[in-house]
């Protein structure tokens, strides 16, 4: 079985399955194939649903005025939008597709206005600038993609100059009550449309001014954790740039850490353990909201204010632990509506925010944890129709829209987090030894599975059974080890650390470098590779769900 699923993976060609229907769709699917990104399922749907992802993407990737093809949101968003287009859908992208990641960062920077205002989207009709709509920090996917693809410091010192402006607008337009916070004037602004957070909130800016808050509106502005989060996590990644650049890095850690004591003083309910609006009257207000997600995923936070969210919040199936996690709303507030069936922040589960939340996880070593998130919904997406913007949490049904980017890239991400292969940074790769559960009415996912990526021009191939997983490097036989764990090497392959992938403790042995290594691994546990020995380096437990 295994070696037939080894021959079938080096026989597919991407080319061959996915058939170009533009003239820009053939260079897009060469490049795919440089990367040497397969991937083969013995059974079930998700072989069949990971290349139909693939070609609904090609859909997706189009040129705006004449220029080289950039990422859009797909489905009825003809355009590409800062919050998630611009960001964490492009750095999923990069690792697939890099040339398009780049030129759709560096599209917001070439539409920067003259006073160092971003574009909150650009479409064919050109940008637009009526709000601010953030969400993911540009700088981190700037960053993550600098690393991953050979560090062209033009190409980051373009995006780090127009990152620095746009703070500046920030800090001089969002803050007019002077907290320090970075304030929502409009629904818009964080794109939560529906969302009951902002009831009685108009959905844009005073006369569609980005720079101007209604004034006779009763709550607003409101002192905004996820943006107030954004900018601070944005900040950080800024000081690393400058350094990288020559530059002192100090200027913007000290304004990262204002931003961080803001969200803290007034964001932040200590009782509750969640982050809320402030309006101004100077009440929280007091909608539990996937708001809390995205400020984790800014990387705000020690571990122990991340296990507690986790618990209380995140893994609590009375609040946004469903079926299909997470939704947008906590379950057991009054103003939850589950339909997916619209545009919908004020229930339904969002593609957006499930590929936001490894960020969140990974960044608190919460890797098993995390993979219950993926695979209910890479079940949900095996057997979908079509790639909507969200789905239902009860019944992972696909809901509003199709041929919409985020959730495209929200199979193909989770498969190569939970089964593939994975870049991470300038220089190592994740083989993770995970098979897709069959989540729903006993249907069977993929059984075995098998994937590749070429890395510095080395071929390597991961398969895995429900027992073992064998990496291939150039065609051979390169580590073998039980399934349930992540390895994790440098980009020649060299084994640095194993990471326990189950909550059940994985027993076992390594076969590396012609030498049979005992493994005993938990969940969680990391275990440095050295002198032909695993010795653990760190070991946090599980944080198991919770039925409150």
């Amino acid at each position: 079985m295994t070696e037939e699923l080894v021959n079938r993976l080096r026989q597919i060609s991407i080319q061959d399955l996915v058939q170009p229907a533009k003239p820009e769709d053939a260079k897009i699917l060469q490049e795919w194939q440089e990367t040497g990104v397969r991937f083969a399922a013995s059974d079930g749907r998700l072989e069949k649903a990971y290349y139909t992802a693939v070609e609904k993407l090609l859909a997706c990737i189009v040129p705006m005025d004449g220029s080289d093809p950039v990422l859009q949101e797909g489905g009825i968003y003809l355009g590409c939008w800062l919050e998630s287009t611009g960001t964490i859908n492009a750095e999923l992208l990069s690792r697939l597709v890099p040339s398009v990641s780049q030129t759709t960062y560096l599209s917001f920077a070439a539409h920067q206005r003259e006073d160092g205002l971003l574009p909150y989207k650009l479409t064919e009709d050109g940008p637009s600038y009526r709000q601010i709509q953030l969400v993911t920090p540009l700088a981190r996917s700037v960053w993550n993609h600098y690393l991953l693809h050979g560090q062209d410091r033009i190409f980051l010192k373009t995006m780090y100059t127009a990152m620095s402006r746009y703070d500046e607008w920030i800090a001089r337009h969002r803050d007019t009550r002077g907290t320090g916070c970075v304030e929502a004037f409009s629904t818009f602004d964080t794109g939560h449309d529906l969302s009951p957070r902002f009831w009685h909130v108009p959905d844009t800016p005073y006369r569609n001014d980005p720079a101007a808050c209604h004034p006779d509106s009763p709550v607003l502005p409101f002192l905004a954790p996820d943006l107030t989060a954004n900018i601070y996590c944005q900040r950080m990644y800024l000081a690393r740039m400058a350094e990288e650049l020559g530059e002192s890095g100090l200027e913007w850690k000290a304004k990262a850490e204002i931003s961080l004591d803001r969200l803290f003083r007034y964001c932040y309910d200590e009782d509750e353990q969640f982050f809320y609006d402030r309006d101004r009257n100077d009440e929280l207000v007091r909608v539990q909201s996937d708001v809390l997600l995205r400020v984790m995923a800014c990387e705000v936070g020690d571990q122990e204010l991340f296990d507690k969210v986790l618990r209380r919040y995140l893994l609590n199936t009375s609040k946004f632990f469903a079926r299909y996690p997470f939704p947008s709303i906590a379950m057991d507030d009054p103003r939850f509506d589950p339909s997916s069936a619209y545009n919908s922040w004020g229930g339904p589960s969002n593609f957006l925010s499930l590929i936001r939340a490894p960020h969140a996880f990974e960044a608190h070593h919460r890797y098993v944890e995390l993979t219950w998130v993926m695979n209910p919904i890479l079940a949900a997406l095996s057997r979908a129709q079509r790639f909507a913007q969200n789905l239902s949490p009860w019944t992972g049904e696909e809901g509003f829209t199709e041929t919409y980017s985020p959730a495209i890239l929200c199979l193909l991400d989770y498969v190569e987090r939970l089964c593939g292969i994975m870049p991470v940074g300038s220089d190592q790769l994740w083989f993770t030894g995970l098979l897709p559960v069959d989540m729903d009415h006993g249907e069977v996912v993929a059984g075995n599975t098998a994937y590749s990526r070429t890395v510095n021009g080395q071929h390597f191939e991961l398969v895995i059974t429900q027992d073992h997983l064998m990496v291939y490097r150039e065609g051979r036989l390169h580590i073998q080890g039980p399934s349930g764990i992540r390895l994790v090497t440098d980009r020649e392959g060299r084994l640095e650390s194993v990471i326990g992938m189950s909550v059940r403790t994985i027993k076992g042995e390594l076969i590396y470098q012609g030498k049979s290594i005992p493994i005993l691994i938990k969940g969680n546990e990391m275990q440095c590779y050295t002198d032909g020995v695993l010795k653990t380096v760190r070991d946090i437990g599980i944080i198991y769900p919770s039925y409150q």
